[in-house]
C-alpha cells in the first residue's frame, strides 16, 4: 500500500473532535477508499481534551505550528478569518494542502487563497464549508461540470430552520423556539449569526462563487433575518398554502448576480418546503440537467466530519480538484432585481373605509391583491391585522407602495413584508 496521507488537524471542537473518531474508528475502511492510510500525526488546539482518543497522534497547544509540522496536509477547523488564514497561509506557503470547514474565511479571501494554491499545485478542501453533510462542493465542482449553473437556492443554515419549525408545528413563538434551540445545541448563546442570516449569506457567497466561476463579495449579499416573522405570520402562510423558509438565493443576471437570504413564503407544492428541523436542502438549476435538490443534515459534529474526511479521501487518491482562481468578478445585485409577489401584513385601525384606502394605494400602483385575510377584532382590540397576497412586484415599486401605505391614517404600525419564493422554474414539485 502507498505512503500514509499524513494529516495535522487544527482545532478540537465538536467537528475537530468527530474528525478524530472518524479517522480513528474507520481507520481501515477509510484507507481501503483512500487506497491509502491516513494517518492524523499532529493535533493541535488551545485548549487540551484529554476525553478525545487522539489514537497516537502528537498534541500541543501551538495551533500556528501545523503550518511547518512534518504533515502533508493541514486541516483548518479553528473558524473565523484571523487566526484561520494566517494558518491557511502559512500551510500553502510550506507546500501543504488544506482541508477547510470554514465558510466565514472562504468568503472574506477564498479566492486569494485558491490563486495561491493554485501557483504551487496544492488543493484546497472545503466541502466541509457549506450544508454539512450534504456533497454540494463536490456536485457542483465534477457532478455539475458539463453544466450551465444559473441559479441555486436553499436552505443552508439549520439553526433558523429548526426555529421555524418549531413555530409552524408546535406553535410556539419565535423566543420560545430559540431558546428550545439553545437548550438542544442547535443555536449558540449568541445566536445573531444564525437567526439574522449572516450565516447564511456566507455559505452563499461560497456556492455562489463556485458556481457561477465568479469572485462574490459577502458584503453584497442582501441578508434579512427571522426575528420579525411572528407565530401569526406562519399561521397566515399555512391557511394561503404555503410555508414560511429562511432561503439563499443567487441567480445569474445580465451583468452581475442576485444574491440574497431572506424568509420567503414557499409553497408547499415544493419538495423544499418540507424540509424541516435542522435539516439543510440546496437546489442548483443547470442548463442540461435541470433542477437538482440535495436534503440532508447540514451541521453537527459527524456530518462536517464526513464531509472533511471526504476531502481527505479524495487528496489520499490524487482526486481533490486544485482550484483556481474565479476567471470574472460579477458585481451583486442583491434584491434590487427581484421581482415577487409579497405577503403583506397590514395593522390597521377597526373602522371602515380603511381596507377601500388600502385597496387604493395598491390600485394605483397597479399592484393586485391575490388572496386576503381579514378577521373581526377580539372584543377587547381596536386594530385588525389586514393580510394581503399580492401579484408579482418590482423591489422597487413594493419601497414606495410600503412608505404609502404606512403614511394612511388608517394604518397604526409597522407592516410585516415577507417575498414569495420565485422557485417555481428552479425547484422540484413534491
Amino acid at each position: 500500500m502507498a505512503s500514509p496521507l499524513r494529516v495535522g488537524l487544527a482545532g478540537l471542537g465538536t467537528v475537530g473532535a468527530s474528525v478524530v473518531k472518524l479517522l480513528v474508528a474507520n481507520r481501515d475502511a477509510v484507507a481501503t477508499r483512500a487506497g491509502r492510510p491516513i494517518h492524523l500525526a499532529r493535533v493541535a488546539s488551545r485548549t487540551p481534551k484529554p476525553d478525545v482518543d487522539l489514537g497516537g497522534a502528537t498534541f500541543n497547544t501551538d495551533l500556528a505550528s501545523l503550518g511547518a509540522a512534518d504533515v502533508d496536509v493541514v486541516v483548518e477547523l479553528i473558524g473565523g478569518d484571523g487566526a484561520a488564514r494566517t494558518l491557511v497561509e502559512t500551510a500553502l506557503q510550506a507546500g501543504k494542502h488544506v482541508v477547510t470547514a470554514n465558510k466565514a474565511l472562504l468568503a472574506a479571501c477564498g479566492d486569494d487563497l485558491f490563486a495561491a494554491a493554485g501557483r504551487q499545485g496544492l488543493s484546497i478542501g472545503f466541502e466541509a464549508s457549506v450544508a454539512g453533510g450534504i456533497p454540494i462542493v463536490n456536485a457542483l465542482r465534477t457532478g455539475l461540470a458539463s453544466n450551465r449553473i444559473d441559479a441555486l437556492a436553499g436552505i443552508v443554515n439549520g439553526t433558523s430552520n429548526y426555529i421555524l419549525t418549531a413555530m409552524e408545528e408546535d406553535g410556539c413563538s419565535f423566543g420560545e423556539a430559540l431558546a428550545r434551540a439553545q437548550q438542544l445545541g442547535y443555536a449558540e448563546a449568541d445566536p445573531t449569526f444564525d437567526v439574522e442570516g449572516i450565516d447564511a449569506a456566507q455559505k452563499l457567497a461560497v456556492l455562489a462563487a463556485l458556481a457561477f466561476d465568479t469572485r462574490i463579495a459577502f458584503d453584497g449579499v442582501a441578508t434579512e433575518g427571522i426575528a420579525n416573522v411572528d407565530i401569526e405570520d406562519i399561521r397566515h402562510a399555512r391557511e394561503l398554502g404555503f410555508s414560511i423558509k429562511h432561503l439563499a438565493i443567487a441567480r445569474l443576471r445580465e451583468g452581475g448576480v442576485e444574491a440574497r437570504v431572506h424568509p420567503a413564503l414557499v409553497p408547499e407544492s415544493l419538495l423544499i418546503a418540507k424540509v424541516s428541523g435542522v435539516m439543510n436542502a440546496v437546489m442548483a438549476h443547470g442548463d442540461a440537467v435541470g433542477p437538482t435538490l440535495f436534503i440532508g443534515p447540514g451541521a453537527g459534529g459527524m456530518p462536517t466530519a464526513s464531509a472533511v474526511v471526504a476531502d481527505l479521501v479524495e487528496l489520499a487518491r490524487g482526486t481533490l480538484a486544485t482550484p483556481k482562481q474565479a476567471s470574472r468578478q460579477l458585481a451583486s445585485s442583491g434584491v434590487g432585481s427581484v421581482i415577487c409577489p409579497h405577503y403583506l401584513k397590514i395593522p390597521a385601525i377597526d373602522k371602515a373605509g380603511v381596507f377601500a384606502e388600502v385597496a387604493d394605494v395598491l390600485s394605483r400602483h397597479k399592484i393586485s391583491i391575490e388572496a386576503v385575510i381579514q378577521r373581526p377584532p377580539s372584543s377587547s382590540a381596536t386594530s385588525v391585522h389586514i393580510v394581503i397576497l399580492t401579484n408579482d412586484i418590482a423591489e422597487r415599486e413594493i419601497e414606495t407602495t410600503l412608505a404609502e401605505l404606512g403614511g394612511l391614517a388608517g394604518v397604526c404600525g409597522p407592516i410585516t413584508r415577507i417575498r414569495v419564493a420565485d422557485l417555481d422554474a428552479m425547484m422540484p414539485s413534491a
